[in-house]
């Protein structure tokens, strides 16, 4: 019987062992090429994700309102403030009506036990550009409501002034409007508009009287705090 030559075969000690080593250092250099590609790839996914993603985290939060403590002050009896509601409130419908149809508002009220009442209505919108346009179609609104108040009721006299601008985020503009019944019954009213951003706020001030009783120096602060607490 041919007998095979079993040294050509064999494999010694050490030869097994380089062959281990050479099978590990092969299995670490895979795995580590396996945790680069790893982190490439998911590096590439980080830069891809949605916009949306992003700007859910960054989303700025909600504009503020005015506090009961920050309207002009009453001489004799304490604002109370309600709660935030959808909408535009009833004492803004008939001057700024017809600019706020298809816009989301919100606004807050405030009374006294007396005759005095007050309103902030802000509205957000989708960017500056559109936000700038709308204040200035609120503006337009306040400077011809007294035409329209006549108009409307020939027994009620209305008039308007202008207290100018204040300096405040992207502006604010302040009128005063008086009213006046041919019974004699007189309101005076206080209202500003204002911007921040996308956001445009309207303060409304109100109490039996004429221009004579508007605190405008106090509502211009309040004014000036209800546009600054926007964002």
């Amino acid at each position: 019987m041919p007998i095979r030559d079993i040294h050509a075969t064999t494999v010694t000690d050490s030869d097994s062992t380089h062959s281990v080593r050479s099978t590990r250092a092969a299995r670490v250099g895979t795995l580590t090429a396996l945790s680069a590609l790893t982190a490439v790839v998911a590096a590439g996914l980080a830069l891809a994700a949605p916009a949306g993603a992003t700007a859910k985290v960054s989303a700025p939060a909600s504009p503020k309102f005015l506090s009961a403590a920050e309207l002009p002050p009453h001489p004799s009896s304490a604002w109370t403030a309600d709660r935030v509601k959808d909408g535009v409130p009833e004492e803004l419908s008939f001057c700024l009506g017809a600019a706020l149809p298809g816009y989301d508002s919100r606004y807050r009220a405030f009374r006294t036990d007396l005759d005095a009442s007050a309103r902030q209505l802000t509205i957000v919108v989708g960017s500056d550009v559109k936000a700038k346009a709308l204040a200035t179609r609120l503006n337009k609104e306040i400077r011809s409501c007294p035409t329209r108040i006549e108009q409307s009721d020939p027994e009620v006299e209305a008039e308007l002034k202008d207290y100018g601008t204040l300096s405040v985020e992207e502006g604010a503009h302040v009128y005063g409007l008086h009213t006046e019944t041919s019974y004699g019954a007189t309101d005076i009213r206080l209202l500003s508009v204002g911007r921040d951003g996308h956001a445009v706020t309207v303060v409304d001030w109100s109490q039996l009287g004429d221009f004579e009783d508007a605190p405008v120096p106090a509502f211009k602060k309040t004014t000036t705090t209800a546009v600054k607490k926007l964002y």
